[in-house]
């Protein structure tokens, strides 16, 4: 059946046939092709249409990791299973005590799933099948830390296949629409051998259900659920993540109202998790302002000052980089309030950044972002910028 899904309009296929074309080009090119599934929908996708390339390219089983972060939707935990089961699919099912953020405390900001000497709190039993141990894997790295070094040079090039979409984040397309024929591939300086691949980057949520339906795919039943929430078609809202994170913990309310069993268990998982579900979702995480007798240089220290001295550093760390980032485009001060337009540094944004901590870093990747809306509200360019706030 041929599928109708939307024409984007700098091609002449559909994202459906482009996908494929980019899976191809993976197993043409690389010596190992990996999918990285979490059992949402994109990742969900990526694993079928990768499917369908290794079927026509007699390539099955398709290589495929889990990481199980322990605090997930049981129906996340059933799909995986049924995955795990199709023989199409090589599945290898981690459960390490990879780090986490938790948005939820600032005493603490991270938390590992399946860490081993908190088994008491563990939130679900470590699954049979569970691999707990990995040559290259380090106890606290993130995934994103880790995935890179799973394979080593010996494996040859490595291709990892991920369900990240450019419609979740401009960033992403910004980075991604700046580059050519291998847009949809990306490497670190560090593990040249491995790289990530986003085959749906151009997809919309959309497209990632039309995909399900017409190709009547099995999929995660914890969309049915959210549907039978206020996230009703909300789809850019529907998250299958860990759930502490600054974004998430938004949606604690869903484990707490559907999930109820769990939901105990999680209340004593990390610290923090009540009140982040009281009030995640109320002005008191949504909106935050200084003391009107403080700069937001002296309400930045205060900020800092909140958290332990291991994590003052890592804030300090973050924030000394962007200036570092503010002084390398321009010799002006940093503004207190307003966004500085050549750099985007202000001390109110990095405020921000402390209140949130912003250990991942998601914060200040818009810091250029915010002197691109200074300049909007200027009505002059960055080279006019240059020359009248840079001397």
């Amino acid at each position: 059946m041929a599928m109708k899904m939307r024409k984007k309009s700098y091609l002449q296929t559909n994202v459906y046939e482009e996908a494929l074309e980019r899976i191809r080009y993976c197993y043409k090119n690389f010596d190992k092709v990996i999918v990285s599934f979490s059992g949402g929908k994109d990742s969900t996708a990526v694993l079928n249409l990768t499917i369908e390339v290794a079927r026509e390219l007699n390539r099955l089983p398709v290589h495929t990791i889990f990481v199980d972060e322990e605090a997930i939707h049981p129906p996340t935990i059933d799909y995986v299973e049924r995955v795990r089961k199709n023989p199409d699919v090589k599945l290898e099912w981690y459960c390490l005590p990879v780090q986490h953020r938790n948005a939820c405390s600032n005493e603490q900001p991270f938390w590992y799933c399946w860490h081993p000497e908190e088994k008491d709190l563990w939130v679900r039993t470590l699954p049979d099948h569970g691999i707990t141990t990995h040559p290259t894997f380090q106890f606290g790295q993130s995934f994103q830390e880790w995935m890179p070094t799973m394979f080593g040079p010996e494996n040859g090039k490595v291709c990892y296949l991920t369900g990240i979409r450019t419609q979740e984040s401009l960033r992403r397309y910004r980075v991604i629409a700046v580059k050519k024929n291998d847009a949809f591939l990306t490497t670190t300086a560090e593990n040249k051998n491995a790289y990530r691949a986003f085959p749906i980057y151009d997809w919309s949520s959309e497209d990632v259900w039309k995909l399900v339906q017409i190709k009547d795919l099995d999929y995660n039943r914890t969309y049915d659920i959210f549907n039978k929430t206020e996230l009703h078609g909300k789809l850019l809202h529907q998250r299958v993540c860990p759930p502490f994170g600054e974004e998430p913990l938004r949606g604690l309310w869903v484990y707490a109202e559907c999930f109820p069993e769990l939901w105990h268990k999680m209340l004593h998982r990390v610290k923090g998790v009540s009140t982040a579900w009281r009030y995640a979702n109320t002005e008191l995480y949504s909106n935050w302002e200084k003391p009107e007798n403080k700069t937001w240089k002296e309400y930045f220290d205060i900020l800092l000052s909140n958290y332990d001295p291991e994590y003052q550093d890592m804030i300090k760390e973050n924030v000394n980089r962007l200036i570092r980032q503010h002084y390398s485009k321009t010799k002006g001060a940093i503004p207190d309030e307003d966004p500085h337009p050549v750099s985007g540094a202000s001390w109110r944004f990095f405020a921000k950044i402390a209140q949130k901590g912003d250990f991942k870093g998601r914060q200040s990747q818009n810091m250029v972002g915010e002197g691109v809306k200074q300049l909007g509200k200027l009505g002059i360019t960055l080279e006019e910028a240059k020359r009248i706030y840079s001397k």
